[in-house]
């Protein structure tokens, strides 16, 4: 599977996926698929309504900071309670075959990263708004907007983004914005339960013993952003992760300088949660000297521009 990811980003073209490759694709790529990558989420953020994701602090009293591992188990139900949060300020752009397309980025990039499996594993999906941001959760919900596919110019530069969010998770940025409550003796009794969780109780009671800390990554996600050490190691650990997948990782210069531009004429999103793109491009530009050139596949190209001549961005 591995193999066919990576040959998928060098330009194989869909006619040419195995079938049984399209088959287990198409289970997890469809656009019901899609929003069933929240699974869950729905049923956190519609069914109990704000009795789940609005109870900031009445958690805190009964946590104890830990200093435990966090599981890929923990990781997920975290990073699925924060898309949930998301969710509240973002609507998902319905787009079947953009969706589809993010997905198969995304796995490509994913199944030659250092972290090709995760928990729930890898979903990437399409916020439905212009403004120019991406989040990346700790359970694989990789959340980019419109706005910013549609600075995309091709295929590596829209993977150069992914590949930018799928290092965050790696690198367990959005678990290390925890820093009031880490890791309790009540959120490991129950993360266990959690695994087969059926009903609404169980889940209105992980909502709130997780509050406190999905509150401070989604603060963190969309309000403050990372640090700069943190977007840069990012970056860095998104060129090699281009590069394992067959894409030029040249292609993150194009986009940083693209955001550049973007920066200088916004206030919101992108502009107010990341560092300075002139200084990110400093800093990528020093560590492409370390991969080979590369040009930008023409069959990537041609599919890309297919795409996006079927979505109104």
């Amino acid at each position: 599977m591995k193999r066919f990811f990576k040959d998928f980003s060098k330009g194989l073209k869909y006619s040419a996926v195995p079938v049984f490759a399209l088959i287990v694709l198409v289970c997890l790529l469809s656009c019901s698929t899609t929003n069933a990558i929240f699974e869950g989420i729905a049923q956190v953020g519609e069914s109990s309504g704000s009795q789940l994701l609005k109870s900031v602090g009445n958690a805190g009293s009964s946590l104890s900071k830990a200093a435990e591992t966090i599981t890929p188990e923990q990781e997920y139900y975290i990073g699925r309670a924060v898309a949930a949060t998301i969710f509240e300020s973002y609507n998902l752009y319905n787009d079947k075959n953009l969706t589809s397309y993010v997905n198969y980025i995304c796995a490509a990039l994913a199944a030659n990263s250092d972290k090709p499996e995760l928990f729930k594993g890898w979903y990437a999906a399409v916020l439905d708004t212009e403004q120019i941001n991406a989040f990346a959760t700790s359970g694989g919900h990789i959340l980019i907007t419109r706005g910013l596919i549609s600075c995309a110019e091709n295929e590596d530069a829209l993977a150069a983004v992914i590949a930018h969010e799928i290092a965050h998770v790696q690198l367990q940025h959005s678990i290390k914005a925890i820093k009031t409550s880490r890791v309790s003796t009540a959120f490991l009794a129950t993360t266990e339960a959690a695994l087969t969780v059926s009903g609404q109780e169980e889940l209105a009671e992980i909502a709130d013993i997780m509050d406190e800390s999905v509150n401070e990554i989604v603060t963190t996600l969309v309000n403050t952003g990372y640090s700069k050490s943190q977007e840069y190691d990012a970056d860095a650990e998104a060129l090699s992760i281009l590069n394992a997948a067959g894409y030029d990782p040249a292609a993150m210069t194009e986009m940083l300088t693209m955001l550049e531009e973007k920066q200088k004429n916004s206030s919101g999103g992108f502009a107010s949660t990341h560092p300075s793109a002139k200084d990110r491009l400093k800093k990528v530009e020093k560590e492409l000297k370390q991969y080979p050139s590369s040009e930008v596949n023409p069959v990537r190209t041609e599919r890309f521009n297919a795409v996006m001549k079927t979505v109104r961005l």
